[in-house]
């Protein structure tokens, strides 16, 4: 299949994004609906208080009706396909009812954890059912290695799917460092998924590129609009089932070491604050530490992208 059929599929994916972003935005200003800050959090952020959120949305909604219609058009519509739609609509669900509960009901918490907890793990049991279905096997690739693990391998992509969701989630907490890491995370995929001929999976990487690069110029800072969690799980989920589906599953460690960077971090800070009473860092997720270390969210964003640069470049030399 030629590559440039491709293009048209990242066209729509930025086009509608691009177009629709600033009536999402707008509405959210007339309804004075906003991003409520934690006390917890940084206090410079409280700035962005009230701050139009839930953009996840709009890129998400325009990656699905791209990756549908360019799959009727590329006669693409495979189990493969409407799995990774599944898992990218459920997680964004799931997100998207823990920000309407914080935005409209006002409960800044969201969703309880259990509840989040139940959605991500249904998300994972119907993944591997399908892929069971799919007949696809049951091994890891671990660094290259095929390891058999049966049906313990369903157990392997529960925990993938809401470690990576959660992962991707945390780091989403400055101004355009997910949209931008999604970016390079996707595209990734993407050169995998074209040298593996999986062009299915290749189209949704490309869509969802398309709604990320159509988003960025609303979420670099100062944002318009951020993501939120309708976003950033759906993103991690997503991520977490398509290396599964390139039988790459190690590769996001590679790909999406920033992800794990910062999920270790707030596990670290958390054990030694339980341990001995001490923090390792100024705050968490570690992005939070630089910020209170003086970095600008630029500065913080361009080093993290480069370090996901260098590591994808890494990725794609040692699987191609």
């Amino acid at each position: 299949m030629e590559l440039t059929k491709f293009f048209l599929p990242f066209a729509s994916g930025f086009g509608l994004t691009f177009a629709f972003m600033p009536l999402f935005i707008h509405y959210f200003q007339m309804k004075k609906y906003g991003q409520e800050i934690r006390d917890e959090g940084p206090k410079w952020h409280n700035v962005k208080a009230g701050t139009p959120t839930m953009g996840g949305f709009v890129f998400s909604l325009a990656a699905i009706v791209t990756s549908i219609w360019a799959a009727v058009w590329l006669k693409l519509l495979t189990p493969t396909l409407f799995i990774l739609l599944f898992v990218f609509l459920l997680y964004g669900t799931l997100g998207f009812l823990d920000d309407f509960i914080k935005i409209f009901m006002k409960r800044n918490l969201g969703l309880k954890s259990l509840q989040k907890l139940i959605g991500q793990i249904i998300g994972g049991v119907v993944f591997y059912l399908v892929f069971l279905a799919d007949k696809q096997p049951n091994t890891l690739n671990f660094f290259t290695i095929e390891i058999p693990l049966s049906y313990l391998y369903g157990l392997f992509i529960v925990f993938w799917l809401v470690g990576f969701s959660n992962a991707v989630n945390l780091t989403d907490g400055i101004d355009g460092l997910v949209s931008g890491l999604g970016t390079i995370s996707f595209l990734t995929y993407a050169i995998i998924a074209w040298h593996q001929k999986q062009y299915d999976i290749l189209l949704v990487c490309i869509s969802v590129v398309g709604g990320l690069v159509g988003f960025f110029p609303y979420n670099h800072k100062p944002a318009k609009i951020f993501m939120g969690d309708v976003g950033s799980l759906a993103l991690g989920g997503l991520l977490a089932s398509i290396s599964i589906l390139l039988h790459q599953e190690w590769t996001l460690l590679l790909v999406g070491l920033i992800y794990v960077i910062e999920t270790a971090s707030v596990m670290l800070q958390v054990t030694s604050f339980k341990l001995t009473g001490k923090r390792i860092f100024k705050m968490s997720p570690i992005h939070h530490h630089f910020e209170m270390s003086g970095w600008s969210e630029w500065k913080i964003d361009i080093v993290f992208w480069l370090i996901a640069v260098i590591c994808s470049v890494v990725t794609l030399m040692i699987v191609l």
